[in-house]
């Protein structure tokens, strides 16, 4: 029996670390750059993502955020990747410390069971 490619939801953890370039930004700048340099560059190069953003600066010195980016495939994930590696949010404001990417309950979909999880959607 063949078997059937399906696309499969990406989530990455994108843990970074501010650059003094962006912190010597005042915040309206910073929302500025980030409205006018990143988001229409992602736009324009992919669909079907979307992010959230974590500050961690409390409690890390090795990562202050975590852009949460979810992507309908991995060819959407690859994409917003290069787009982003396009625009100063790629070591120019941020360093990328690590990238923890993943499909979540990828093991019930390859097994075919259940998630087990404490909530199911």
């Amino acid at each position: 029996m063949p078997v059937e490619a399906t696309k499969t939801p990406v989530t990455a953890f994108m843990l970074v670390k501010t650059t003094p370039e962006w912190l010597a930004l005042t915040v309206q700048e910073r929302v500025e750059a980030f409205t006018t340099q990143v988001v229409p560059t992602i736009k324009s190069r992919t669909s079907g993502v979307r992010s959230r953003f974590y500050d961690t600066e409390f409690y890390s010195t090795r990562v202050t955020d975590v852009w949460v980016w979810e992507a309908d495939d991995h060819g959407a994930y690859q994409l917003l990747i290069d787009a982003l590696r396009e625009t100063p949010f790629w070591d120019r404001y941020f360093e990328v410390v690590d990238l923890l990417v993943g499909t979540e309950n990828g093991y019930a979909r390859t097994y075919g069971v259940d998630p087990v999880t404490t909530i199911n959607t």
